[in-house]
């Protein structure tokens, strides 16, 4: 039926060692929910699953993330000449996409082109895991997020299906990310487009469908167009000197400045933001992080990445600039 022209050369390949995963009570009740709930074939699923290994080592990378680190052991991470210059080189090799994306959803080319750098190095590094691996691993044997990745192993199946994906063959990273941007299934099937109108919304080998999708999912996700993303601040005596759980900025700028925080930089007073601070070798930074840093972290939940993402993307716009400087 729906699987069987992805799945038709699967059947000659030999059992790995997770053979037995499809033998679990647990996945059988998942193999039955999914294909009544959307029609699947209950043999096609049972011949993947039969297939799918369990990892634990997925799960040992899950209890230590790169956002459990201070940002000072964090920025060095992404935040280097050498992503730099190849963003910028990604850049100039896909500008007329990306400004294409820039004006279509107001969402900077520097922007795109850093968070494609953060994820994968512009395309190179998208994970050595299975996705169907990582999201069994995690949802069957990962109880504190076991809904989420549940949730997201069945988006994969559907995602596999719509997009004639062979759901043994797609890798990505030990959550289940997968192609340029990294995106989860359900981001994939909710937010990638076909930016190059070939039919396909192609975020595996496609770098026009990866920016315009990168693009979208900020936009979407309440990215103002043509405003800042964060300023740093220098806190007064008596300032409060903790920021608390992540949340969408709510609080003006004004508001801020008569707690003690001055922007360094010009900045209009009734934009809203939220304080961010971080940890460097020296002691704490001062920002606010204003409603487009917010987008971004609705990439991925973490204050540090969206730094990351917003420091790299100001190395590559100097970088642009830098060079246009020398070809003059």
């Amino acid at each position: 039926m729906l699987l069987n022209t992805l799945l038709c050369g699967l059947l000659t390949l030999p059992l790995t060692v997770g053979a037995n995963t499809a033998a679990r009570q647990d996945v059988q009740a998942f193999i039955e929910r999914i294909a009544d709930t959307h029609k699947f074939e209950r043999g096609e699923l049972q011949r993947v699953f039969e297939q799918v290994e369990i990892r634990p080592e997925i799960i040992d990378a899950m209890n230590r993330p790169y956002e459990a680190k201070p940002w000072h052991q964090y920025r060095p991470l992404f935040v280097t000449q050498a992503r730099m210059d190849e963003g910028a080189e990604f850049l100039r090799q896909h500008h007329s996409v990306l400004q294409r994306a820039e004006s279509k959803y107001g969402v900077p080319a520097e922007i795109i082109t850093a968070i494609l750098g953060v994820e994968t190095r512009y395309g190179r590094y998208r994970g050595k895991y299975r996705v169907a691996d990582a999201l069994a691993t995690l949802g069957f044997d990962y109880p504190r997020r076991s809904t989420f990745f549940l949730k997201e192993l069945e988006a994969f199946l559907l995602l596999s299906r719509e997009e004639r994906f062979d759901p043994l063959a797609v890798t990505g990273s030990y959550a289940g990310a997968m192609g340029k941007p990294q995106f989860i299934s359900s981001s994939y099937r909710h937010y990638a487009v076909d930016f190059d109108g070939d039919g396909i919304r192609d975020l595996l080998d496609n770098s026009a469908d990866a920016i315009g999708s990168v693009a979208n999912y900020l936009a979407r996700h309440g990215w103002q167009r043509n405003q800042p993303v964060a300023v740093p601040v220098l806190p007064g005596a008596g300032a409060p000197t903790e920021n608390g759980r992540l949340k969408k900025p709510d609080t003006a700028i004004q508001q801020w400045r008569q707690r003690g925080y001055t922007p360094e930089h010009s900045v209009s007073e009734q934009w809203e933001a939220d304080l961010i601070v971080l940890q460097s070798k020296t002691g704490p930074e001062y920002w606010l992080g204003l409603r487009n840093f917010y987008a971004i972290t609705r990439y991925n939940h973490s204050e540090l990445y969206a730094m990351a993402v917003y420091q790299l993307s100001q190395g590559i716009k100097r970088q642009l600039q830098a060079q246009a400087n020398i070809d003059q």
